[in-house]
C-alpha cells in the first residue's frame, strides 16, 4: 500500500483542489479521505508526503506519435530512420512521454504496421517504461505520386471499398486498435492540399462497416469541411484538426458529441510560427498556412466547447520542431488560444483522455476504484498549467499502482 498525504487533490472531474489522503492498493486507488483521517493506513503502508504539492491523475496525450522520430533528447531532421534505429526510437519516445507525467496515449499513427503493438505488449509486460497505448498501424492515404508521408506509406493500399476493407482488416489482424486516415490533405506539406478529399465516399463507407466488423476505431485527418462530414457519416471515432469546418459540420459534430472527439493539434501550429529554420530552408509557405489555421482554430475551438463536443490536447509531437517530450504545451495553448480555463483543459487531458483510451470509467480521475495513474506537481496547474512543462516540476509519476519517478519525501 501506498498513502499520499499533505496533498491537494486536482481530481480530474473539474472540482477545485481539496486537501485529501489518497491510499493506493496495488494498481487501484483504494480511498480519498479527508486529510489525516486515514492513520490507520500508515502503519502498513509506505506513507509519500506531498508537503503540499498537488495530486492529479496522470495525463492522456490524445495524439500521440511514438514513431516520429525526434523527441527533446535526440533531434532527427527527417522522419525517416533505419529500421532497427526507428524502433529503439519508438521506445525511447514511449519512455520520454511518461518521464514527462503522460500516462496515455492514444495513437495517431505510426510509421509501421506493428510497432505500435509490439510496444504496447513490452510496456504492458513490464519489459519496458511507456505509457498505456492504443496503439494503431500506419496513416492510411491513397496511392499518389507524392505522398505526404514518405515514411510509412506502402504501395499495395488501393483504391476502392475493396482495398479499403482489406487493409482494416490486416490492421486489425496485427493487433492494431485504431486505424487513421488521411481524409484530407495538409496544407503545411503541399500548398492547398487540406482543401483536397482524398478519398470517396463509398470507400470512405466500406471503412466505417469494415471497422465495426473487425472492432477497430477509425481516426481521421481532416481539415476540409466535407472530410468532417465524411468522417461524421462513417462512425469515425476521432478527428483530428477540423480546421474548415462549416456551420453544417459544426452541428454534425455536436450532433455526436458523445461518440466523438475533436483533437484540434494546437501544438505543431504553434511550432510551426516558432520554428526558425536553417538558412537552406524555406518555411514561409508553412509559416502562412500556420498562421490561417491557428485563425480558424480560435474561432472553431470555443464553438465546439460551447456545443459539448470533447476536446482534447494533443499537438502532433514528434517533427523535429515539435519533439516527443514537449507534449504539456497544448495545454498552455488550450488556454491561450480556444477560451478554456486550466482546471477545464486539465479536465480533457485527464478525465477525457480516460474516455478516448476507452476506459473512461476507470482512468483519467483520482477515485476510488480508478487505477493509479498519479502525479505529484509542484505548485497548482489549475492555476497555472504552464507549470506542467517542466519535468523538474513533476515530484512523482505513478502508473498502475508503481513509481515511474519516485518521489524525494517519503515517510
Amino acid at each position: 500500500m501506498i498513502l499520499f498525504i499533505n496533498t491537494r487533490v486536482f481530481d480530474g472531474s473539474g472540482t477545485a483542489p481539496f486537501a485529501a489522503d489518497v491510499l493506493v492498493e496495488g494498481n487501484r486507488i483504494a480511498a480519498v479521505s479527508p486529510a489525516g483521517s486515514n492513520s490507520s493506513a500508515r502503519d502498513n503502508a509506505l506513507v509519500v508526503d506531498g508537503d503540499g504539492a498537488t495530486l492529479m491523475p496522470g495525463m492522456t496525450e490524445a495524439h500521440a506519435h511514438l514513431s516520429w522520430p525526434s523527441s527533446v533528447e535526440r533531434f532527427v531532421p527527417g522522419m525517416s530512420l533505419p529500421p532497427e534505429d526507428l524502433l529503439l526510437n519508438t521506445a525511447r519516445n514511449a519512455r520520454i512521454l511518461l518521464d514527462h507525467g503522460f500516462t496515455s496515449a492514444y495513437s495517431a499513427g505510426a510509421l509501421g504496421k506493428t510497432i505500435e503493438v509490439s510496444l504496447k505488449a513490452q510496456i504492458d509486460s513490464g519489459g519496458m517504461a511507456g505509457p498505456r497505448l492504443v496503439p494503431s498501424s500506419l496513416e492510411r492515404e491513397p496511392p499518389n505520386e507524392s505522398a505526404y508521408l514518405e515514411a510509412g506509406s506502402v504501395a499495395d493500399h488501393g483504391r476502392g471499398p475493396d482495398a479499403i476493407r482489406a487493409f482494416i482488416k490486416d490492421c486489425a489482424a496485427g493487433g492494431a486498435k485504431v486505424v487513421k486516415f488521411l481524409l484530407s490533405g495538409e496544407s503545411a506539406l503541399k500548398p492547398g492540399a487540406s482543401m483536397q478529399i482524398l478519398y470517396s465516399e463509398e470507400e470512405i463507407r466500406a471503412a466505417g462497416e469494415q471497422a465495426r466488423e473487425s472492432n477497430v476505431w477509425l481516426t481521421g485527418h481532416a481539415h476540409a469541411a466535407e472530410a468532417i462530414k465524411m468522417g461524421v457519416r462513417n462512425g469515425f471515432r476521432v478527428l483530428y484538426h477540423c480546421t474548415y469546418a462549416d456551420q453544417e459540420a459544426i452541428e454534425m459534430l455536436a450532433g455526436r458529441r458523445h461518440e466523438i472527439f475533436v483533437g484540434p493539434t494546437l501544438g505543431i501550429v504553434q511550432a510551426t510560427l516558432d520554428a526558425v529554420p536553417p538558412p537552406h530552408m524555406d518555411m514561409s509557405h508553412m509559416k502562412a498556412d500556420a498562421a490561417v489555421v491557428l485563425q480558424h482554430q480560435q474561432r472553431l475551438g470555443p464553438e465546439l466547447k460551447k456545443r459539448g463536443v470533447r476536446l482534447l490536447p494533443g499537438g502532433d509531437y514528434g517533427f523535429p520542431f515539435n519533439p516527443n517530450g514537449r507534449n504539456a504545451r497544448d495545454l498552455e495553448l488550450f488556454v491561450r488560444y480556444l477560451g478554456f480555463t486550466p482546471t477545464e483543459v486539465l479536465v480533457a487531458a485527464t478525465k477525457l483522455g480516460g474516455e478516448i483510451m476507452g476506459m473512461g470509467s476507470e482512468l483519467g480521475q483520482v477515485k476510488p476504484g480508478f487505477f493509479a495513474d498519479l502525479l505529484l506537481v509542484s505548485g497548482d496547474p489549475t492555476q497555472n498549467v504552464a507549470i506542467l512543462q517542466d519535468r523538474k516540476n513533476l515530484r512523482a509519476i505513478m502508473k498502475d499502482g508503481k513509481f515511474h519517478k519516485a518521489p524525494a519525501a517519503v515517510a
